[in-house]
């Protein structure tokens, strides 16, 4: 693992900030030709880019924080709020980062008046290349997202324990690398979404099925994740997963009868 890469002067340069750094500007420069694709304004896009960013980094150490002291040695939550971690390069939950991003995406397009759906619609494909290229980030820094060992059986898996802080890759043993096998998961849905992109019908469309999407990469991938049981089977995670499943597909149902204001002018649209 190379958790950090090289050094300039005092400026340590890490693995997994650098990936995440690469990773919005990717998606922000998508984000932005899509918000041009759709005759919007691209500066719209940086904007929701930077409160992305925050949103993203402040949820995602949030969410961290909570998990360790819900997962790790217990105490008080406050304990958990130390420089060390607050400000560490590594430990970040992208569920809660994504969760406070759209908080904050919410509250910047209600002011503005920008349509909701239409923004996340042109937001998925960035979103979904920008978490594969992050999870290169979590490989090379080793911050804990492995997979189990690749000796032993499914039932094994499924009841595999959970042991805060013991990493099995030591001793030579061979675990799944499983932010590997995302980040290529996360590839081929980028490009299934982009080809989707202009077929959509209705605004919402495209971000429902991201949803179904991603939180089907995520469920079936943390089987063989060390993470913590939560319910029987089921890790945090792969509860999440299936709450944006089943949300996206209820919105896709529901949303497929809507009325003229929230159907997409395909007509009135560049096509490139």
């Amino acid at each position: 693992m190379y958790p950090k890469l090289f050094e300039i002067g005092p400026i340590a340069i890490h693995s997994y900030g650098l990936m995440l750094g690469i990773a919005f500007l990717i998606g922000s420069t998508l984000f932005s030709k899509e918000l041009k694709r759709q005759r919007k304004d691209e500066n719209a896009g940086i904007t929701i880019t930077f409160l992305a960013i925050i949103g993203g980094l402040l949820g995602a150490k949030l969410f961290y924080v909570i998990e360790e002291w819900n997962f790790g040695k217990g105490g008080s939550l406050a304990s958990y709020f130390r420089s060390d971690v607050l400000f560490s390069p590594a430990g970040l939950t992208f569920y809660g980062g994504l969760i406070l991003a759209i908080v904050f995406i919410y509250i910047y397009c209600r002011q503005k008046n920008l349509k909701l759906l239409l923004i996340f619609d042109s937001m998925s494909p960035a979103v979904m290349l920008g978490y594969g290229i992050a999870r290169i980030g979590c490989h090379l820094s080793g911050d804990g997202c492995y997979g189990l060992p690749v000796n032993g059986t499914m039932w094994e898996f499924l009841g595999y324990s959970y042991v805060k802080g013991i990493v099995p890759t030591h001793a030579g043993v061979l675990v799944h690398p499983t932010p590997i096998y995302e980040m290529a998961v996360s590839v081929i849905i980028f490009f299934i979404l982009m080809r989707m992109r202009k077929k959509t019908r209705f605004y919402g469309q495209l971000f429902f099925i991201y949803l179904i999407f991603s939180g089907a990469e995520r469920l079936i991938v943390e089987f063989i994740r060390l993470n913590p049981k939560v319910i029987s089977i089921f890790t945090q995670a792969q509860l999440i997963s299936i709450i944006m499943i089943l949300f996206g597909i209820v919105m896709l149902v529901l949303w497929k009868n809507k009325t003229d204001d929230e159907l997409i002018d395909i007509n009135n649209l560049k096509q490139k």
